[in-house]
């Protein structure tokens, strides 16, 4: 206990005030397989972080040590900048195995830096020297990562040169709709964007959007919806970006989260579990986006032998074994488990979330009703004078399914401190959960692909008690 103590002592008094995690989770892992980490205390957890969802796996797996193993056994450099390795060659060719169909046939990669945010501002700048153009489509409530352009286009950000659209959801629908409806409005206030002349918004480069928004508050998109985003896109030539950093490699019950729709976007942006556990980030495109010269775009870290190696493992284990449909069948059930959980508790607004990619959000049902807008673009509907709105005018809704929107009932407002709370009482429970969404009230579970029927059950026991004690404590 005390050389923990001493290391987090010291950990405070070197490191930057803008560590995250550690703030926490102030626990020091020393040990880690699959779902367990045991930390210096000796105190044993059940990570449902997974390394903010890199582990697709969990810690430690096998098949991921014995590939890094047989590299540093084999002699081979581990450090070759962009220079052609069979290892390299095994990974680029297991990752287009398994990419839609309709990419993998036509796509280039490109390897850049080792972190998500350095292959967003890749396909940033692929797509504006592909089309010559400069601004760039983005979504309320999104998250690309923390270097200059994915904070741009990222949903807190504010940049002259990107246009934020609303994100269709359901409990805080922007424009108090939710559901079909909701997230036809979104797409009709989009094609209106880009269809008028006096909107302010030019041509775009492209749009980038994430099919499931994680630190948003994990909101799937809609199938039809991110449908209508392709044909969007695909009529007026602007190139489309999935962000498929943290929903890849089977999280959301799928390969990649695009493949529920059937979509098949222009570009993918890839990290997180690709690299098994190890930094690993690359672009892949359409190969008739691939106008930049040599040296366009470099980095001195994107030739990671050991993370390509560990990251082709990943993907061909995650493939061969089923996992992602395994993930869909255990998040279905976890996601019904938990709403049901509702009844007891009138502190939890929503449960939502695709595969093994869950949110929680809290509120304060004794609290001052909110309005169902959170921050972006647009007016709710709620707080517009009814049919007459200009936002519906402008997206050419049919007003007739509105109904009478000044009945419709409000969510309550966000409860952070309750979430926080949460995260508290699971951590001396032996569980490790994330919080997210915009006012951080949205308990986060995104456990690795490989966990069993008997961890999760676990996890949900260990959460639900948590969460009653924190309800108890902070409503008592």
């Amino acid at each position: 206990m005390h050389a923990q103590e001493a290391i987090l002592r010291r950990q405070s008094a070197r490191e930057s005030a803008a560590r995250t995690y550690a703030r926490a989770l102030p626990i020091v892992p020393v040990r880690a397989r699959g779902l367990t980490i045991e930390g210096a205390d000796g105190s044993r957890y059940l990570d449902c972080l997974s390394g903010a969802g890199t582990l697709a796996l969990g810690h430690n797996h096998p098949v991921v040590l014995e590939a890094i193993r047989k590299v540093l056994d084999s002699g081979a450099p581990l450090h070759v900048l962009d220079l052609a390795t069979p290892v390299k060659d095994a990974f680029t060719t297991e990752l287009f195995r398994t990419l839609p169909r309709g990419l993998a046939e036509h796509a280039r990669i490109q390897f850049c830096g080792p972190a998500g945010t350095d292959a967003v501002e890749a396909a940033l700048k692929l797509v504006r020297t592909a089309t010559g153009r400069d601004g760039m489509l983005a979504f309320t409530g999104a998250y690309h990562g923390m270097t200059a352009g994915a904070l741009a286009v990222s949903g807190g950000a504010r940049d002259v040169r990107v246009a934020r659209l609303p994100y269709p959801q359901d409990y805080r629908c922007p424009f108090g709709l939710g559901g079909a409806h909701g997230a036809e409005l979104s797409a009709r206030w989009t094609e209106s964007l880009l269809d008028d002349t006096k909107s302010g918004v030019p041509a775009p480069a492209g749009m980038i959007l994430e099919p499931v928004q994680g630190e948003g508050g994990v909101f799937p998109a809609p199938d039809a919806w991110l449908r209508r985003m392709r044909e969007i896109t695909a009529a007026r030539g602007i190139p489309l970006i999935a962000d498929e950093v943290q929903t890849g490699v089977g999280r959301t019950g799928a390969f990649w989260a695009v493949e529920h729709s059937g979509v098949v976007p222009d570009v993918m942006v890839l990290s997180k579990a690709i690299g098994g556990s190890l930094p690993l980030a690359v672009v892949v495109y359409r190969d008739d986006l691939d106008v930049w010269p040599p040296g366009a775009h470099a980095g001195t870290f994107r030739g990671n032998q050991l993370a390509m190696a560990a990251g082709a493992a990943t993907l061909a284990y995650v493939r061969e074994n089923g996992l992602a449909q395994r993930a869909a069948t255990l998040g279905a059930r976890m996601l019904a488990e938990l709403r049901s959980l509702t009844a007891e508790h009138p502190c939890i607004g929503e449960v939502r979330g695709r595969g093994l990619m869950i949110g929680v959000e809290l509120v304060n049902p004794a609290g001052e009703e909110s309005g169902p807008g959170e921050s972006g673009p647009v007016t709710s509907v709620v707080d517009a004078p009814g049919p007459d709105s200009p936002v519906l005018r402008a997206a050419g809704l049919d007003t007739s399914v509105l109904g009478d929107l000044a009945a419709t009932a409000r969510p309550h407002p966000p409860a952070p401190q309750l979430a926080a709370a949460v995260q508290r009482e699971c951590l001396r429970r032996g569980l490790i959960v994330e919080l997210g969404g915009r006012h951080s009230s949205v308990v986060r579970l995104l456990p690795p692909l490989t966990i069993t029927d008997e961890q999760a059950a676990a996890v949900l026991d260990r959460l639900a008690d948590a969460l009653a004690t924190a309800a108890r404590t902070h409503h008592g």
